[in-house]
């Protein structure tokens, strides 16, 4: 309930620009220090500012614009969704691009880790949204920690959409990131269909943290420049491959 309810005044932050402390109070059915927490948790992770009486809304998404190769592969992916399912999006450049393209889509709900990607599915959609709580990794602008496990481990969803580092049929999935290496490997237990979304430069690559056997994915999403060999090694372990 309170991730709902953050996520609705950050929805709301994006269409007003300004909140009220007594208005959401009102909104909500919550108490005033109820609301502040609220908004101290948004503020301390970047997406709002504090003024006296509310807060007003601060821009994570940045100002440079798209990859066209993450467009390219932020569109594949879009086309999986279906109305009426619930998708986890994480973090990452090609889960933003992700997120900028479900707004054609009838109504799902969305939960995600990643504060630019809540920002994105708040600017761009409808959409009920979930942000989970957590410790803020700057670096990769994801939450991650006891709290986000905690969060994630009641979680079901149809579909999760998940960007890593490396990707190889042998070596198996793996990421940069320790951390979000550790909630990957939470996720993909908890929904139906598991889609990797990979730069085309990292098919075939070993990062430093071990997530899961490749096979542990149901579909990997990537652009045509990819190199050829690590594709068909993929696809021989079962692996659907979806070049953008």
């Amino acid at each position: 309930q309170t991730a709902q309810r953050r996520a609705a005044i950050l929805r709301l932050l994006n269409e007003r620009g300004s909140v009220r402390v007594a208005d959401l109070e009102a909104l909500f059915g919550v108490s005033a220090p109820t609301i502040r927490r609220d908004l101290a948790w948004l503020a301390r992770q970047g997406l709002a500012r504090r003024v006296r009486g509310g807060a007003v809304a601060v821009s994570a998404e940045p100002s440079v614009p798209p990859d066209p190769v993450a467009v390219r592969i932020g569109r594949a992916a879009a086309q999986m969704v279906r109305e009426g399912e619930t998708i986890f999006i994480g973090p990452g450049r090609l889960t933003l691009a992700l997120a900028r393209m479900l707004g054609g889509i009838g109504r799902i709900t969305v939960v995600t880790s990643g504060l630019v990607v809540a920002q994105a599915v708040a600017q761009h959609t409808s959409h009920t949204l979930i942000l989970t709580g957590g410790q803020l990794n700057r670096a990769e602008g994801g939450l991650e920690g006891p709290l986000a496990r905690a969060s994630l481990e009641s979680l079901r969803a149809d579909r999760v959409f998940l960007e890593l580092s490396g990707i190889d049929a042998l070596e198996g999935l793996t990421d940069d990131s320790l951390s979000q290496a550790e909630l990957a490997r939470l996720l993909l237990g908890l929904a139906a269909w598991r889609v990797v979304l990979v730069d085309p430069e990292r098919v075939g690559r070993v990062a430093a943290a071990y997530i899961a056997p490749a096979s542990e994915v149901d579909v990997v999403v990537t652009a045509r420049e990819a190199d050829s060999a690590p594709l068909w090694d993929l696809a021989e372990v079962g692996v659907k491959v979806v070049l953008a």
